[in-house]
C-alpha cells in the first residue's frame, strides 16, 4: 500500500546533529548532504510513484528515501554493498534523506531491489514514455534553474555510445552463449547427449578457446546445428508456444544461418548479410551494433542536451534519451525537439552534423527553435560551384541570376525543383562553362537544381559563416559526456535492456546535475560567510 513519507518535516527527539559540537555541525552545514536535502529530497514527488503498489497490504518503505539512495549512488558512483554501509553508518547520507537520528531506520537490501525492479518493470510496460525518473529529472531541472539563474534559450545537443552489462563476443562465442542458455531451458530428463556435453567446460574450451582461425566457421556451423536441435526440442515441449528462450533461438538462427538444402544443415551467413540490429547478447535482446567515428560498439545511445549560455554559472543537463545505438542522430532529435521546446522553452540549439535533415530543418520552423550546425554530413562537392553562387530568391527559390550576374530568360520554381534558361550567347563563351550547372539545349542553356540542394548549400554557407561559434557553443558537451562515463560509470552500465538502461543513464544524469548544482552552492555560499578552517567534505569536481 502507497504511503507519502513526510516523516523528514518533524523535528526527532534524539537528533543526532543536536549532540555535535558547534564545530562539527558548521561542517556538516558546509557539506553537500543539507544541499541535497533541500533541492532535492524535498522536492521528490512521491505521488507517481503510486502506480507501483497495490491499494492493500503493509505501507511501503519511503519512496523518497529509496530514489534520493539511488541518486547517491550514481552521484558517488557507489557499488550496493557500499551504499547501503553508507546509508547505515555515515550521517552525510542519512542527513541528505532526511533521516536525523543515525541508525534510526532499518533498510533491507530486498527492499532496494524490489524497488528497482518495480521501476524498471513499469518502464518497460510503457514503451515510448516518459519514465517515473524522467518526471523526477525535470523537477530538479526547473529547482537548479530557477535557484541558480540558469537561462535555457541556448542549449547544445549530442550523443555518446555505451555499453549494457553484456561482453564484446563475436559470432562464435554468441552462438555458444544463445546455445547454452537453451539447453538450459531443456529439462535434463529430455536432453540429448550431445545437448548435455554442450553444457560441459570441455566444449566451452574446444568450441572457443582452442579453436584455429581456419577453423571457426566449421565451428560456427557446429553449434548452429545444435541450436537448432535444441530449437525443435523446445518448440515440441512447449508446444510451439515462444518463451524467452526460444524468442531468442529463433531470432538469433533467423539472423546468423540459413538453411541449405543438399546438406539438409544450417550454414552460417555471410557477415553482409547480417545487420546492425542483429542480436549482440543472449542476455541483452534490445543492444544494437554500430560503428561510429571508427569506434565499434554493442550497446545503446544517450542523447544529451544541455544549455549553453556563457552567461550562465554552470551549465545543466536538460533532456536525456537512451536508444538502441544504431539510431541515427536525425531519428533522435526528431523525437526529442518537441519534448525539448516544450519542457525547457529552448529557442537556439548547437548541434555537430550528424543531426542535419532537411526534416530537421523544416522541424526548427515548425517549433521556433534556431538550430545550428558545426558541419554537415555528405561531402561538399567540389567539382561543381556552390548553389549558393547562383542569386536564388530566399522565398520562391527562383533563380534570378547566376554567378556572373546575367539574369535568365525565364525562370521558375516547380516539381521539387528551381529551373532557370539562359541565352546561348550568353553561357557558350562564359569562363565558368565547365564548373556551371548549365546545359545546352537546342534554343538556350538551362540550369536545373533541386530545393534539397538549394536548401543544403544555404545551410552549409550558414555554418561557413558561424563556424567558430558554432564549434565553440557545441564543444563543451563533449566534456559532459567524458564526465559521464568517467564519475558516473556510464560507459559500461551494470545493467543489461533498453528499460533498464533508460532508468540508470536518468539517474547518472540527475547526479551529474546535483553535482555542478551542488558546487556552485557551496561556492556562493564560501563567498557570503568566513570559511571554517579545516572543512572537510566530499569531493564534488
Amino acid at each position: 500500500m502507497f504511503r507519502e513519507n513526510t516523516h523528514h518535516k518533524q523535528d526527532s527527539l534524539f537528533n543526532s546533529t543536536s549532540l555535535m559540537s558547534e564545530g562539527i555541525k558548521k561542517k556538516l552545514m558546509k557539506s553537500w548532504a543539507p544541499v541535497f536535502y533541500e533541492h532535492v529530497f524535498r522536492l521528490i514527488d512521491e505521488k507517481p510513484f503510486a502506480a507501483l503498489y497495490s491499494d492493500t497490504g503493509r505501507p511501503n518503505f519511503p519512496v523518497n528515501i529509496l530514489l534520493s539512495l539511488e541518486y547517491i549512488k550514481h552521484l558517488q558512483n557507489y557499488t550496493d554493498d557500499e551504499l547501503m554501509d553508507n546509508f547505515y553508518f555515515n550521517y552525510l547520507v542519512n542527513y541528505a534523506v532526511g533521516i536525523r537520528t543515525l541508525g534510526e531506520i532499518n533498510l533491507a537490501e530486498r527492499t532496494l531491489y524490489e524497488f528497482r525492479s518495480r521501476v524498471y518493470q513499469y518502464t518497460r510496460e510503457h514503451p515510448g514514455e516518459d519514465d517515473l525518473i524522467f518526471g523526477q529529472f525535470l523537477n530538479l531541472v526547473d529547482e537548479f534553474a530557477k535557484t541558480a539563474g540558469i537561462s535555457m534559450s541556448q542549449q547544445r545537443m549530442d550523443s555518446t555510445m555505451f555499453m549494457s552489462n553484456i561482453k564484446k563476443a563475436g559470432r562464435l562465442s554468441l552462438a555458444y552463449d544463445v546455445l547454452v542458455k537453451s539447453v538450459k531451458a531443456i529439462p535434463e530428463g529430455v536432453r540429448p547427449a550431445n545437448l548435455q556435453e554442450a553444457l560441459t567446460s570441455e566444449f566451452k574450451t574446444d568450441t572457443l578457446y582452442r579453436v584455429k582461425a581456419n577453423e571457426t566457421e566449421s565451428k560456427l556451423e557446429t553449434v548452429l546445428n545444435l541450436c537448432r536441435e535444441a530449437q525443435e526440442l523446445l518448440k515440441s515441449l512447449h508446444s510451439g508456444k515462444a518463451t524467452d528462450e526460444l524468442r531468442i533461438l529463433n531470432r538469433f538462427l533467423a539472423e546468423q544461418a540459413k538453411y541449405n538444402g543438399d546438406t539438409n544443415r544450417l550454414v552460417a551467413r555471410d557477415k553482409k548479410e547480417i545487420s546492425s540490429g542483429s542480436l549482440q547478447s543472449a542476455h541483452d535482446e534490445d543492444a544494437t551494433f554500430r560503428c561510429k567515428g571508427g569506434k565499434s560498439q554493442s550497446g545503446y545511445v544517450a542523447n544529451i542536451a544541455e544549455t549553453c549560455s556563457k552567461d550562465n554559472p554552470f551549465q545543466l543537463i536538460t533532456d536525456y534519451q537512451v536508444a538502441a545505438n544504431n539510431t541515427s542522430d536525425v531519428r533522435l532529435i526528431k523525437e526529442r525537439l518537441p519534448k525539448l521546446k516544450n519542457n525547457t522553452g529552448c529557442d537556439k540549439l548547437y548541434v555537430d552534423g550528424g543531426y542535419y535533415s532537411p526534416e530537421t530543418v523544416e522541424s526548427q520552423k515548425e517549433l521556433g527553435i534556431d538550430i545550428n550546425f558545426t558541419d554537415m554530413t555528405g561531402t561538399d562537392p567540389k567539382t561543381k560551384m556552390a548553389v549558393s553562387e547562383f542569386e536564388i530568391d530566399v522565398h520562391t527559390n527562383v533563380i534570378k541570376s547566376c554567378p556572373k550576374g546575367i539574369r535568365p530568360i525565364h525562370a521558375g520554381a516547380k516539381g521539387g525543383q528551381t529551373v532557370a534558361h539562359f541565352a546561348i550567347e550568353a553561357c557558350e563563351n562564359c569562363e565558368l562553362r565547365d564548373q556551371c550547372f548549365a546545359r545546352q539545349q537546342k534554343k538556350n542553356y538551362v540550369v536545373r537544381i533541386s530545393h534539397k540542394a538549394v536548401a543544403a548549400s544555404r545551410q552549409r554557407k550558414t555554418i561557413a559563416d558561424n563556424h567558430t561559434l558554432n564549434t565553440s557553443m557545441r564543444a563543451g558537451i563533449e566534456g559532459t559526456n567524458s564526465a559521464l562515463k568517467r564519475r558516473h560509470g556510464l560507459d559500461r552500465l551494470r545493467v543489461r535492456g533498453l528499460a533498464k538502461s533508460q532508468v540508470v543513464v536518468g539517474l547518472k544524469v540527475i547526479a551529474q546535475n546535483f553535482r555542478r548544482f551542488c558546487r556552485y552552492v557551496l561556492e556562493a555560499a564560501k563567498s557570503l560567510i568566513e570559511p571554517y578552517s579545516g572543512v572537510t567534505m566530499p569531493s564534488m569536481a
